[in-house]
């Protein structure tokens, strides 16, 4: 007995298709709005002055394990995470005192000149002295001379068996010293990476509630570990960022007052702290096992350090010489001595500044450099603002606000909690706008989804600003490297950093904005890093702005230079 088929036509199969993808669209979406907490708002005819009304709600008990829900991510979205080693016992790991780094022969011998790429071998061993067999060590290099005040940062490139290159270009004439960190071991970094797996909310938040007499403060975060206690939901309707503080027991959710940083949980394991120590295996020199320093001879052609490439390796984006930093990526800059030339650069100009303390930094020396660039007084606090200057003679305004939480700032306003994406969507821009923002401290204890998730806000605005107004200048901040002690490497280490640093730049990659290379900019430095970097540095990034600005537009950065690999 023949069993007869039925073909489906072209036409008929494809108007299956959509309605299937119709149908698993509604479900993904009906799924997606129970997985997320529930919020009711007022949407007024002006969505640009959306109020809400915050909902209470009690979280759902039925998953410990996965207690924030985070918005899916696309494949593109995604960013793979490396595979790093399990944790040993101490004397199995790295120990930058026995681990030497040796600077190779220069490629077809001779004497070392301007333009060449120096490789120095880098390997690692243990406490034992035995040699590392697997990768994944946070290490620094950079290259520098502090007679000249000369430096560049190096490139460095794991092996994956316990040894790495670092790879430098040779820009200034004379002598040049190689200079190796160990920031964390391979072992470190798997304690890092558990703890924002496990304990994303080991630094708390809370605020305020205050009403009729009556106050309570309770506990807030991106998302709080499931109980029976009501919730208050604070989820931005605009951004769809999420924020929610527990409910108080006598009080409104409505009669939220502030907002401010909370509490903070080490939680080690037995002997984890031991991976932490300052002069022993956290931020500590590699000796060299033969000589450090080399001499390199001026070119005989004309060269030109913008011209420096290195094959498939990324490139510096800069390098400092006297003192002050040179791009390689075409821009001139300038230098900005005196107040006078600053003003006449900003002249008729708005500067708005977005982030955290790191650009804060950046308006408060604006605000000093500039005698007549007076402080208006908003009567905010000192660490929070908002802040904003004015000089009525030659038509400048400077503004600053930090972004929206989580921030690890001290008693905001409620009504003073913005974030970026809706500050950037209230902007006209133009000609004489320039936009900085800056975003990466404040989301090292959280998964990276908290903090993509928060630039593809910020990136869609940016998008839409420069649609409307494409001669508007958008200058982003990148992360930089800082003092390490315990506390701030469970909460910001610099591997922390280096992951958002990572994400930030791919984040931005394509768009028509201009970069500050802080990373590198405190890398090259002879001066020890600091989250807030000392004077000559921000000299140096302020002069970088200044020169966006006040120079016929370059090359973006992010079309001169690929991406570190993650």
């Amino acid at each position: 007995m023949k069993v007869r088929t039925r073909t489906c036509s072209p036409k008929r199969c494809a108007y299956f298709l959509v309605l299937a993808i119709c149908v698993l669209t509604m479900l993904w979406i009906r799924n997606f709005r129970k997985t997320q907490t529930q919020t009711q708002y007022h949407e007024p005819k002006d969505t640009m002055a959306t109020v809400m009304v915050p909902k209470v709600y009690t979280y759902s008990h039925n998953n410990h394990q996965n207690f924030c829900v985070y918005r899916p991510l696309s494949p593109k979205d995604a960013v793979p995470t490396p595979v790093w080693p399990e944790p040993l016992s101490l004397e199995r790991t790295t120990d930058p005192a026995h681990s030497t780094f040796t600077i190779l022969p220069r490629n077809g011998g001779g004497q070392w000149q301007e333009g060449d790429r120096l490789e120095a071998l880098i390997k690692l061993r243990d406490f034992r002295g035995l040699p590392k067999t697997s990768g994944g060590d946070v290490l620094l290099a950079r290259m520098h001379d502090p007679v000249l005040s000369a430096g560049v940062a190096g490139q460095v490139v794991d092996h994956g068996d316990g040894s790495y290159s670092a790879f430098f270009s040779l820009l200034w004439k004379g002598r040049a010293q190689v200079e190796v960190t160990l920031v964390h071991p391979s072992e470190a970094v798997t304690v890092l990476r558990r703890l924002t797996k496990e304990q994303p909310d080991r630094i708390s938040f809370q605020s305020l509630f205050s009403s009729g007499g009556r106050s309570e403060t309770t506990t807030c975060n991106v998302c709080l570990r499931p109980m029976q206690q009501p919730i208050c939901n604070y989820v931005d309707p605009r951004t769809g960022e999420p924020w929610v503080c527990l409910k108080p027991k006598t009080l409104g959710c409505h009669t939220r007052i502030n907002h401010s940083k909370g509490a903070f949980v080490k939680n080690l394991k037995p002997k984890e702290e031991l991976l932490f120590q300052s002069d022993v295996n956290m931020k500590v020199s590699i000796p060299p096992s033969g000589p450090d320093t080399i001499t390199c001879t001026q070119k005989k052609e004309r060269f030109s350090a913008a011209e420096v490439k290195s094959g498939n390796l990324e490139s510096p984006v800069g390098y400092y010489y006297q003192g002050v930093w040179r791009a390689l990526d075409g821009t001139t800059i300038q230098q900005f001595h005196t107040s006078s030339a600053v003003c006449q650069c900003l002249k008729g100009k708005m500067i708005h500044l977005y982030g955290d303390s790191t650009i804060r930094q950046w308006y408060e020396y604006l605000v000093a450099t500039v005698p007549d660039l007076k402080d208006f007084n908003l009567h905010s606090r000192m660490q929070t603002g908002p802040f904003m200057a004015l000089d009525y003679t030659n038509n400048i305004m400077v503004t600053y606000r930090c972004h929206g939480p989580p921030i690890r700032f001290v008693d905001i306003p409620v009504s003073e909690l913005r974030y970026i994406a809706n500050e950037l969507d209230g902007l006209v821009g133009g000609a004489n706008t320039v936009v900085v923002i800056g975003i990466w401290s404040h989301f090292s204890t959280f998964p990276h989804q908290v903090y993509i998730r928060r630039l593809l806000s910020i990136r869609g605005a940016v998008e839409r600003l420069l649609d409307r107004a494409p001669d508007t200048l958008v200058v982003i901040r990148t992360a930089n490297l800082k003092a390490l002690t315990l506390y701030e490497t469970l909460t910001n280490s610099d591997w922390y950093s280096m992951q958002r640093d990572k994400l930030l730049r791919a984040m931005f990659r394509g768009l028509d904005v201009r970069l500050v290379d802080a990373w590198e900019m405190g890398l090259a430095h002879e001066l020890p890093h600091s989250l807030h970097p000392q004077p000559p540095i921000i000299k140096n990034m302020i002069n970088v702005l200044l020169s966006y600005i006040c120079t016929p537009a370059t090359k973006r950065w992010f079309d001169l230079f690929p991406m570190f690999p993650f």
